[in-house]
């Protein structure tokens, strides 16, 4: 039996979970990372995506993330997300509006910088569409 470890996921609007687990796999920047009681102290930049969590009881729930850090250390994680919602809870509308505001504000950039970066989170966000909304 796989050791737990504390979990917390953070939006700026709430705490989605906080609990111990056995498991969590995370979209970071460069790739999807499982993390694991004892995990090496991490610190990690995360892309639009999803966050399976597997509980100490067995148990797989799945959040999506639009962004943001995770703080990895031996006994814990702590997930900050720039939004987060339960992946049951979101559906096309929500993400459709997402990639439309990505869409604006791309047009109205005038930075090279922020076009690259905004050009990225709307490549991450399409996939992302086609990955978890059933069409």
């Amino acid at each position: 039996m796989a050791d737990n470890f504390d979990f917390e996921l953070v939006s700026p609007e709430r705490l989605l979970l906080s609990e111990k687990v056995s498991e969590v796999v995370i979209p970071a920047t460069e790739g999807e990372m499982t993390v694991m009681a004892n995990h090496a102290p991490t610190m990690t930049t995360i892309k639009p995506g999803v966050v399976t969590v597997k509980t100490s009881s067995g148990q797989v729930t799945k959040y999506v993330v639009f962004g943001g850090f995770a703080d990895i250390v031996p006994t814990g994680c702590t997930l900050l997300a720039e939004s987060a919602v339960p992946m049951n809870e979101l559906n096309r509308d929500v993400l459709a509006r997402r990639i439309e505001a990505a869409k604006a504000e791309l047009d109205k950039s005038d930075s090279h910088e922020h076009k690259t970066k905004l050009e990225q989170y709307l490549m991450e966000l399409t996939h992302l569409n086609g990955i978890v909304v059933p069409a």
